[in-house]
């Protein structure tokens, strides 16, 4: 039983919660959708899309609710509603176009940064390397208004550049957006050409994340779910991160925005070790690289975050999961974990920072994530295994 199911479960008896449309066998998703829902009647958000699967296949695919708290707005739709998900990017756009550039021998993952960015310089900031970038243990802080100093991205990458290290690197996780910033430099000095150009055609390409991008033409803002208001009116198409706009939309801790249907291919991808819609697109032992932590890394894998087992409870991730599940969240509202063990993935897309109508929305989020998680794995047939959970 959820910590609040009886709740739950009138509010969606009440008539809480705005349509939707699945997959067949959606009856076994029953708690799924009373999930979901009651985040949309709490006020967390107005809006979501549910996709749920295994490596070779969907078993869910549903959209609830509405683009904004107007009963006229139009409903989330797995396929074609696009969302800012946010630092998803991390590890959707820039770890997975640093993994890449690692299968294909251009990067190594444990040469210092400055290799990549000579400008990368100062107090032992020599010792700093491409894998304590991508598990969070450079020792930078965890975020700088960069878009209050900087007019522009050249402005912007120069504070980057000067920002000085708060801790020793590789001794302690600290989650930074700046890890990300970095991480995207890397990529284009590597590659030669800008983040957005080789993610799409070495990451989203080979794995039919066709609607997946940076930077969305103004003719595709009506399918975005709004993630802000101004002036009273809805904010779409345009990422939310605002270090992402002085950045010019293209980042590496922010900026692309997908569909459900384009990040479950996405999971897919990892779930099936590297093979894309067409082959490898990167060999397996390079994934499971990128799926290894460091004594000091804590929850952090590569780009990757593990539940913590010394974080205060609820997880995001539920109590549920085999010890092999990795996932990420972004600040919009956005999830998508993998279980391997499980043969499973979730993924989860709100738009939390819509007009939340409860305060501390991103904690009231965090439970539905929790519920939602451990619901996923008891509706899926053969998920829940004693083998793997004795719990469930």
């Amino acid at each position: 039983m959820f910590p609040h199911r009886a709740a739950i479960v009138a509010a969606v008896a009440a008539g809480a919660g705005l349509g939707g449309w699945g997959s067949a066998g959606a009856q076994s998703f029953d708690d799924v959708d009373a999930i979901v829902r009651s985040g949309i009647s709490r006020g967390i958000y107005p809006g979501a899309v549910v996709v749920v699967g295994r490596a070779d296949g969907v078993l869910l695919a549903r959209g609830y609710g509405r683009f904004t708290w107007k009963a006229d707005s139009p409903v989330p739709d797995p396929d074609r509603t696009l969302w800012d998900i946010a630092s998803l990017t991390k590890v959707v756009s820039t770890a997975s176009s640093i993994m890449v550039l690692v299968d294909e021998g251009r990067l190594d993952l444990d040469a210092p940064v400055a290799r990549y960015l000579p400008r990368f310089q100062g107090d032992r900031k020599d010792e700093v390397t491409v894998r304590m970038l991508l598990n969070h243990t450079s020792g930078l802080r965890s975020y700088v208004q960069f878009f209050k100093l900087a007019e522009d991205r050249g402005q912007a990458i120069g504070l980057l550049y000067r920002e000085p290290l708060r801790r020793a690197p590789g001794t302690r996780p600290v989650y930074s957006d700046l890890n990300g910033m970095l991480l995207g430099l890397v990529v284009e000095q590597v590659a030669g050409e800008p983040l957005d150009r080789f993610a799409r055609r070495e990451v989203f390409r080979p794995v039919s994340m066709d609607h997946t991008r940076y930077v969305l033409p103004r003719a595709q803002w009506e399918l975005a779910a709004p993630t802000g208001r101004w002036r009273g009116h809805p904010v779409a198409g345009v990422v939310n991160d605002q270090n992402a706009v002085v950045f010019g939309g293209v980042a590496g801790h922010a900026g692309v925005f997908s569909t459900g249907a384009d990040l479950a291919r996405y999971a897919k991808w990892w779930l099936k070790r590297g093979y894309g819609a067409t082959g490898p697109v990167v060999a397996a032992a390079t994934m499971e690289a990128f799926l290894s932590r460091t004594p000091s890394s804590g929850s952090r894998l590569l780009g990757w975050d593990t539940r913590d087992p010394e974080y205060p409870p609820p997880s995001v991730f539920g109590e549920l999961l085999s010890g092999s599940a990795y996932g990420h969240t972004g600040w919009t509202g956005t999830e998508l974990w993998i279980d391997p063990d499980r043969d499973l993935f979730l993924v989860f897309l709100t738009n939390r920072s819509y007009a939340p109508k409860v305060s501390h929305s991103i904690s009231a989020l965090r439970l539905v994530r929790a519920e939602l998680s451990e619901a996923v794995v008891r509706a899926v047939p053969g998920a829940c295994r004693p083998t793997i959970v004795p719990a469930c």
